[in-house]
C-alpha cells in the first residue's frame, strides 16, 4: 500500500512539474521561424507575470524591435509606439512608450546575461520596466545585477540573430495562437532606432537597453 501511495505521489510530481514547465514557455513568432523561451518564474515573478498578461491579451502581436545593436542585444516590447498595426504606431518614438499597466520593481538576480536571455528594458530608474524587453545577442556581463532577467531562448536563437536593420514588419494577417498553456505571441520586426533616448548611444561597456 505504501509502495503504490509512493508510486503515485512521485506520478503527481511529476506531472505538477511538467505543467509547470509547459506553463512557463513562450512562443515568440519571428518572420524567419519560431523561438522558444523558457521563462524564469522563480527567479522573476512579477516580470513573468506581466510578460504572459501582455502575451496572452495580444498586446505584443505585431509589435517591431526597435533597437538592434549586432554583438549586443535586440530591443522590443513598446506595445504603444512599437505596434505596427496600431494608430498609435511611431517608429520615430518607438522605445519610449509602454503599457498601461504600473511600472515593476525591480527583480535582479544572479541570472547571467549570457547570449538568448531576455531580460527587461528600463530607464535609469530600476523600478521602471514596463513592456519593453531585449534578447542578449551575446554576453553581456555588465547588465548582471543591473536588469531584470526574466527567461532564456531555449531554441530558435538562429532566427533572432537574423534580426537585421532594415527587416520588414510581418504581414498583418498574421493571428495571434492560443494553448491552453504557455502564452504565444507574435513580435514582429523593423528597422532599429540605434539611440538611446537621450541621444547617442555611448560605447561599450556603457550600452544599456533603455525602456
Amino acid at each position: 500500500m505504501n509502495r503504490i501511495l509512493t508510486l503515485l505521489f512521485i506520478l503527481f510530481f511529476l506531472f505538477t512539474n511538467q505543467s509547470i514547465a509547459q506553463e512557463n514557455i513562450m512562443i515568440l513568432k519571428l518572420k524567419d521561424g519560431d523561438v522558444k523561451i523558457e521563462l524564469f518564474e522563480d527567479v522573476a515573478p512579477n516580470h513573468v507575470k506581466r510578460i504572459k498578461e501582455l502575451a496572452d491579451s495580444g498586446q505584443y502581436d505585431n509589435v517591431v524591435f526597435h533597437r538592434v545593436i549586432d554583438g549586443f542585444m535586440a530591443q522590443t516590447g513598446d506595445v504603444k509606439f512599437g505596434k505596427s498595426d496600431s494608430n498609435d504606431f511611431d517608429l520615430r518614438r518607438a522605445g519610449m512608450g509602454g503599457s498601461d499597466k504600473p511600472d515593476l520593481k525591480q527583480e535582479f538576480s544572479s541570472v547571467p546575461h549570457d547570449r538568448g536571455t531576455l531580460s527587461m528594458a528600463r530607464s535609469s530608474d530600476p523600478n521602471s520596466a514596463n513592456s519593453q524587453f531585449f534578447i542578449c545577442l551575446e554576453s553581456a556581463p555588465h547588465l548582471d545585477r543591473q536588469y531584470s532577467a526574466f527567461g532564456k531562448v531555449i531554441s530558435g536563437m538562429e532566427f533572432v540573430d537574423r534580426i537585421k536593420k532594415g527587416d520588414p514588419v510581418a504581414r498583418r494577417d498574421q493571428r495571434r495562437q492560443h494553448r491552453r498553456m504557455g502564452c504565444v505571441c507574435y513580435v514582429t520586426r523593423h528597422s532599429p532606432v540605434n539611440r538611446m533616448d537621450t541621444g547617442e548611444i555611448p560605447p561599450r561597456p556603457h550600452l544599456r537597453p533603455c525602456g
